[in-house]
């Protein structure tokens, strides 16, 4: 049996130009992105189901005092059997070459991106380090 090795996972805002090293672009956000086209965007898929549900993102309000209980929140959400299989698509998309996963969070360390990154890593679901 091979030991597992990180996923090259990179997170970007969408707003952010898009480059021949980005691999697979990923958006993770539940709304499209305010002042962004499809074409400006370079998507090669949108997954919104991964993204934190319309209640858990109402509450956290992107309130850092908040980022602990919401990645608690979330990773609870990440553990339903639909997520998890979604989960796998992108750990699997993330063997074949870079995944870029994209946001439009602005404040990256207290974004759902940076749990939803934990997550795709082997044991990923158990980390608590800060970041």
């Amino acid at each position: 049996m091979t030991p597992s090795r990180s996923l090259d996972v990179q997170v970007k805002r969408v707003y952010d130009e898009a480059s021949p090293d980005d691999g697979t672009r990923v958006l993770i956000d539940r709304l499209w992105p305010r002042g962004v086209s499809k074409d400006r965007a370079r998507l090669d898929a949108w997954d919104k189901e991964l993204a934190p549900s319309n209640e858990l993102r109402r509450w956290y309000d992107h309130d850092p005092d908040r980022f602990e209980e919401f990645a608690e929140r979330y990773r609870h959400e990440l553990a339903d059997p639909a997520r998890s299989a979604e989960l796998d698509r992108l750990r699997g998309l993330a063997r074949e070459g870079r995944l870029t996963l994209l946001t439009a969070t602005k404040d990256l360390p207290h974004g759902h991106v940076r749990v939803l990154v934990d997550a795709l890593e082997p044991g990923g679901r158990d980390k608590g380090e800060e970041g």
